[in-house]
């Protein structure tokens, strides 16, 4: 069984004091968007939360849902890696695939990790990364179950990528540049609201 994994636990902090996964988007808060997309696959969805931004947790209240599942990180300011530590440790032994999906990249559709998870049942003991039209590599990750030791003893805030360097992935293009858009900082927001309507 595939899960999805979304590290939601970081701290927005160059944001200038505003909280990226909560910022509205359809008229609805980022990270209530963009897992509602991930539970549209129909997969388990496990997403990291830190206790000091309630505003988070209070933003997914309303998708209530068997498949989704808030998992606290104990300190969460170590960075990403404590995320992915504490969300492959929370799952159960019936996944053998995880997808890492990050939760500030609003071009993310559900098609498109359908169609990961597609490309992923092809060749389902190799490490798949999602890239740009052009190649460039993005996200999201897909993970077989002879990564996820590793992916535990994770350090730092550079998540996985180190990971990547070794396993040589192969990449799944998504439209355009939907594997790479996040939204990091208020002028990124800006832009991005600018060109599509927001």
């Amino acid at each position: 069984m595939l899960a999805i994994l979304m590290p939601a636990a970081g701290a927005s902090k160059r944001m200038m004091g505003r909280d990226k996964l909560t910022e509205f988007v359809d008229g609805v808060p980022l990270l209530a968007r963009q897992v509602a997309r991930a539970l549209a696959t129909g997969s388990p969805v496990f997403v990291t939360m830190r206790t000091d931004r309630p505003a988070r947790m209070d933003a997914l209240s309303g998708l209530a849902c068997p498949k989704l599942t808030c998992v606290p990180v104990d300190a969460p300011d170590a960075g990403l890696s404590a995320s992915l530590r504490a969300g492959v440790q929370a799952l159960p032994n019936t996944v053998d695939r995880l997808m890492i999906l990050l939760p500030d990249l609003p071009d993310i559709e559900t098609d498109d990790l359908d169609g990961m998870i597609r490309a992923h049942d092809a060749y389902p003991q190799a490490v798949l990364r999602g890239c740009a039209e052009n190649g460039t590599p993005g996200h999201p990750v897909i993970f077989p179950r002879a990564w996820f030791d590793r992916l535990r003893t994770l350090n730092g805030d550079i998540g996985a990528g180190a990971l990547l360097k070794q396993a040589e992935p192969r990449l799944h293009a998504l439209i355009g540049m939907r594997a790479l858009t996040d939204l990091d900082t208020p002028e990124a927001w800006k832009a991005w609201r600018s060109q599509n309507g927001q």
